[in-house]
C-alpha cells in the first residue's frame, strides 16, 4: 500500500510502498477513504511523542470501509462504513468499563502507538469496542473531521466544562480545534468570543457563529473580554496550546469559571507555567479533554445528522498524499497549511508518479 513514511524525526517525508497490514485478532483492517491533516501528526513527525517508534506512518483522524475482519469480531463486517476515535481503549480496564476509554492506561492510537491513516489501509484493535458505524448521511470527509479536534472539543465542552445556554465562552485560537469549539459552543446556546491573530481565522470564526471576535495582535484581549462580559468569561478554552494562550484563557475567567485545555502544551521539560495564584483566588476549575470514547459518539453524530452541528463547513479542502507532505511540514508553531480550517487527505487520489518504492 502507499503511505506517507519517515525514518527519522523531522527528517524526510516520502510516499512509499509499504506492506499492507492485516486485521489483528479482535480487530479489523480499514480501507482509508478520508483522513484529517492535524497538528498532532506534525508533533509525531517532529519526535514530540514518546509513543512513536521509527520508521513510522502518521495519521489518526480517519474514516473508511472495513476490508478485512479479524478473529473474534462480531459487530462489524466487510463493507461497513466506519470511523474510530483517535484513542482506542482496551475495553477491559476500569476506565474503559466506566465509559472513559479516552484515558485507558493501555490505549492504542493510530499514528502514534502504531502506523496510522496517512495510508491506503490502517488496522484497528478491539474493533467491537472501538469502531463506530458511520451513518450513510455522514460523508467520509465529515467523519474524518470529527476524529480528533471536533470530538475532543465536543466532549470538552459538554462533559468536562458543561457549557450552559447563555454562558460566555472565550476561545483562544481559531484553527481546526478552535473552530470546532466555536461551532459546538454555539450549538449549546453559549455566547462565543473568538480570539486569534489571523484575520482569516477570525473571519471564519464569524462565519460559523462567533458573537464577537478579537484580534489579539492589535487589541488587549483580556480587557475586551472583561468589558464585553462584565465580569469575565464563564468558560475559557485554550484551543491552540501555548503558554501565552493557556495563561490568557485562565486570566479571562470570572470567579469560579472553568478553563478548558484543548491544545497540546508541549515544552522541553514537559511543564508549563500557569497563573495558579488566580486559579486559587478565583476558585477556578482547570480541565483537560483527551478525545472521546466510542460510546459517546452517538450524541455527536445525531447532532451532525440533524444539521445542528456542521463539521463539513470546517473542511477547507481535500488533498492527495503528495500535497499532504508539504502541508504537514508547514504546521509548526501554530501555522497550519490552511489557516483557520481543516484539510482532509484522500489517500486514493495519490499521484503514482510521486511515490517511491522500497
Amino acid at each position: 500500500m502507499r503511505a506517507i513514511h519517515f525514518t527519522q524525526f523531522a527528517g524526510e517525508l516520502t510516499i512509499k510502498d509499504v506492506p499492507t497490514p492485516t486485521a489483528p485478532t479482535n480487530g479489523v483492517l480499514i480501507e482509508v477513504k478520508a483522513t484529517g491533516l492535524c497538528r498532532s501528526d506534525w508533533h509525531a513527525w517532529m519526535g514530540h511523542d514518546s509513543d512513536v517508534v521509527l520508521p513510522h506512518v502518521p495519521g489518526h483522524e480517519l474514516a473508511g470501509i472495513v476490508s478485512e475482519i479479524g478473529t473474534g469480531v462480531t459487530k462489524f463486517k466487510v463493507g461497513d462504513r466506519v470511523t474510530v476515535p483517535f484513542v482506542n481503549g482496551c475495553g477491559k480496564c476500569q476506565y474503559c468499563t466506566s465509559g472513559n476509554a479516552q484515558v485507558c492506561p493501555t490505549q492504542t492510537q493510530p499514528g502514534f502507538t502504531q502506523w496510522g491513516s496517512y495510508a491506503e489501509y490502517v488496522s484497528i484493535q478491539n474493533a467491537d469496542f472501538n469502531l463506530i458505524a458511520l451513518p450513510d448521511a455522514i460523508s467520509f470527509s465529515t467523519a474524518a473531521a470529527l476524529g480528533c479536534r471536533f470530538a475532543t472539543a465536543f466532549r470538552g465542552l459538554t462533559a468536562r466544562a458543561k457549557v450552559q445556554p447563555g454562558e460566555w465562552v472565550a476561545i483562544f485560537g481559531c484553527g481546526g480545534v478552535g473552530q470546532s469549539a466555536i461551532m459546538i459552543a454555539k450549538a449549546l446556546g453559549a455566547q462565543v468570543i473568538a480570539i486569534d491573530i489571523s484575520l482569516v481565522a477570525l473571519a471564519k470564526a464569524t462565519q460559523i457563529g462567533a458573537d464577537v471576535t478579537i484580534n489579539s495582535s492589535t487589541n488587549d484581549a483580556l480587557a475586551q473580554i472583561l468589558e464585553i462580559t462584565g465580569d469575565g468569561a464563564d468558560v475559557a478554552v485554550d484551543a491552540l496550546g501555548s503558554q501565552m494562550t493557556s495563561s490568557q484563557s485562565i486570566l479571562s475567567l470570572r470567579r469560579r469559571g472553568r478553563h478548558l485545555q484543548l491544545g497540546l502544551l508541549l515544552t522541553p521539560d514537559g511543564l508549563t507555567p500557569e497563573p495558579m495564584g488566580r486559579a486559587i483566588a478565583y476558585e477556578l476549575d482547570l480541565l483537560g479533554s483527551h478525545g472521546m470514547a466510542a460510546e459517546d459518539y452517538p450524541q455527536m453524530l445525531e447532532m451532525v445528522e440533524s444539521g445542528i452541528l456542521r463539521p463539513d463547513l470546517l473542511v477547507e479542502r481535500t488533498v492527495d498524499l503528495a500535497r499532504a507532505i508539504t502541508d504537514l511540514m508547514t504546521m509548526g508553531e501554530g501555522s497550519g497549511a490552511v489557516v483557520g480550517g481543516i484539510t482532509i487527505i484522500d489517500p486514493t487520489s495519490i499521484e503514482r508518479t510521486r511515490s517511491t518504492t522500497g
